[in-house]
């Protein structure tokens, strides 16, 4: 290849490049961790250890599960007297009221199924997109 069939290709990748920094600006973030991490405060007091990130928001939980919901639809959702609960691939969110607004919990479902289990019971259908098999004899012939 000659120099200026280089220069297209590194303009050209230079292109791509912007617009993808662009979309990102323009469309935010890709996940719903990414959104809930750059719209709502943090509130490192509140972690549950290294399993459960917490957030904090003025919002009443069923009104942060709207915006939340309103981008990023859960895979499933779970709502009670005792907060809002969503499931998404690999994460959950859990949205619990304070007095004044909401507490955000951010945290991966492999902590998260066992520790709200006995909230949620099968509202969240555990390993429903997964490969797991179940575990009786011949399982997973």
């Amino acid at each position: 290849m000659n120099r200026r069939g280089w220069l297209v290709v590194g303009v050209s990748l230079a292109l791509v490049g912007a617009l993808v920094a662009g979309a990102a600006i323009v469309f935010g973030t890709f996940s719903a961790r990414g959104y809930v991490e750059d719209r709502y405060s943090r509130s490192v007091a509140d972690d549950i250890g290294r399993d459960a990130t917490a957030y904090r928001s003025d919002r009443s939980p069923a009104q942060v599960a709207d915006e939340i919901t309103g981008s990023w639809n859960p895979d499933d959702r779970f709502v009670d007297d005792s907060g809002v609960y969503l499931r998404y691939d690999d994460d959950s969110l859990v949205i619990l009221p304070l007095a004044a607004g909401s507490l955000i919990l951010l945290e991966r479902m492999s902590t998260a199924h066992p520790r709200y289990h006995s909230t949620v019971g099968n509202a969240w259908v555990w390993g429903r997109d997964s490969n797991v098999r179940g575990g009786g004899p011949g399982a997973g012939k």
